[in-house]
């Protein structure tokens, strides 16, 4: 998506760049009711829709449509705008343009919730964008809470509800070439990986191994712990303990097959 030129109609290559002066005098203009420079205005920022669109590109969406709806994010915080606040209009719009990508995501989703569920997220995150005009920045829970009149741990499980889900294989981050997958990153409390190695008696595998490599899958299967908490411990990178784990059961599959 990020090479694509064409989008919605939009020659992306030909999209006007303003500096933050020139988007100042624009917007005093548009608060003054001059709609020609409205116009002008939202043409100039959709570099910034683009920019936050890709953020959701592996979500297989059509782009088309995901430009169309950051569109609608942009017109909505250019609506609600306040000069008088001395923010950045960017600063203010990415927030808008990223909330409604998750609300059309949202109601696209497979997963089904309860209506009185989504009801409660519905009007924490309606709370939630006219609390953000007001205080120009990101209102806390309690404050939405507050808002609504309602329990703290309702609006928490209700937006919680409404998140989208993340597969176990997407990737969080890359080092050096090696993508580190949330899988990696999650602790194994019931410690199922540990049963597998003693019912298959891998004890002997284990002990071709370096001690290094032994230490790794010690702490990782027998003790649960995450990547990152290995890491931490023998002072290396997560990919690093990604790698030697890797190998570390590549190399004792010699052993059990």
């Amino acid at each position: 998506m990020a090479s694509k030129v064409e989008i919605c109609g939009v020659n992306t290559s030909k999209l006007p760049r303003y500096r933050d002066r020139e988007m100042q005098e624009m917007l005093e203009a548009i608060k003054a009711g001059d709609e020609r420079m409205r116009d002008e205005f939202i043409r100039g920022n959709l570099r910034l829709v683009l920019s936050v669109i890709q953020k959701f590109s592996a979500r297989g969406e059509n782009p088309d449509d995901l430009f169309q709806v950051g569109c609608v994010g942009l017109i909505k915080a250019l609506n609600n705008f306040d000069l008088s606040h001395g923010v950045k209009f960017s600063t203010y719009a990415v927030p808008m343009i990223v909330g409604e990508v998750r609300r059309y995501l949202r109601d696209n989703n497979s997963i089904r919730v309860s209506r009185s569920v989504r009801d409660t997220a519905y009007r924490a995150l309606t709370a939630r964008e006219h609390l953000g005009r007001q205080l120009q920045r990101e209102p806390t829970v309690d404050e939405i809470a507050r808002e609504l009149e309602l329990p703290r741990e309702d609006v928490v499980l209700a937006l919680d509800a409404i998140q989208d889900p993340v597969s176990l294989f997407e990737p969080v981050y890359n080092d050096d070439g090696d993508p580190i997958y949330v899988m990696d990153q999650i602790r194994d409390m019931k410690n199922t990986d540990a049963k597998w190695i003693e019912n298959l008696s891998l004890s002997e595998a284990m002990k071709k191994l370096s001690p290094r490599e032994q230490h790794i899958l010690t702490m990782r299967f027998f003790e649960g712990k995450t990547q990152m908490e290995v890491a931490g411990e023998i002072a290396i990178s997560q990919a690093q303990v990604s790698r030697l784990e890797k190998n570390a059961l590549k190399y004792m599959k010699k052993y059990i097959l």
